[in-house]
């Protein structure tokens, strides 16, 4: 189990890596999200016990969130202006926000890895809560009518959630070689 100290430096790199990219996007600054994130996973990585299994599960989260939030954009239930690269695909500060997200998998929200059905549930509710805030911060367009873009976003999450703390076990870079099984 990581310590504490070490879950309160989790939760509070993810949280500010939070804030820092949707607030550097709703002021025209989405380049700030990754300039934060990038150093928060830095030090992820450096505080783990297998950086590369650790590395591969933020790798997989990002492409898995550059999927799902593709999908919302192209479905017209949202909608991006700041950090855009490919009209039509994810934002590059949105898929940072994903591998923070994963950065809290095998640390603070570890307890949680176990309890699949409880991640889908958590998942369904904080993942259009998330993105609501968003949205109300100024960050993205949830385009109308609001409440089908929500729902997407619950299922996608509904899934997305237990499916990623279930490869987290597997990528668990925090866990010593010789305690896996």
């Amino acid at each position: 189990m990581p310590s504490t100290p070490a879950v309160v430096l989790n939760v509070l790199g993810f949280q500010f890596g939070w804030f820092a990219c949707v607030l550097g996007a709703a002021y025209g600054m989405p380049w700030l999200g990754p300039l934060v994130a990038v150093p928060v996973l830095a030090l992820h990585l450096a505080t783990a016990a297998r950086p590369q299994r650790a590395g591969l599960l933020l790798l997989a989260a990002a492409l898995v969130g550059f999927g799902l939030d593709t999908i919302l954009i192209r479905a017209e239930r949202l909608s991006f202006g700041e950090g855009v690269l490919v009209e039509g695909w994810a934002p590059y500060w949105m898929v940072c926000l994903w591998a923070l997200f994963a950065s809290t998998f095998n640390v603070s929200l570890r307890w949680l890895r176990a309890r699949p059905v409880l991640a889908a549930l958590l998942g369904a509710v904080g993942g259009p809560l998330a993105y609501w805030a968003g949205g109300r911060l100024g960050a993205a367009v949830l385009l109308e009518p609001v409440w089908a873009g929500l729902l997407l976003v619950g299922l996608f999450y509904a899934v997305a959630t237990p499916f990623l703390l279930l490869l987290a076990r597997e990528l668990d870079g925090f866990e010593a070689s010789e305690n896996r099984a």
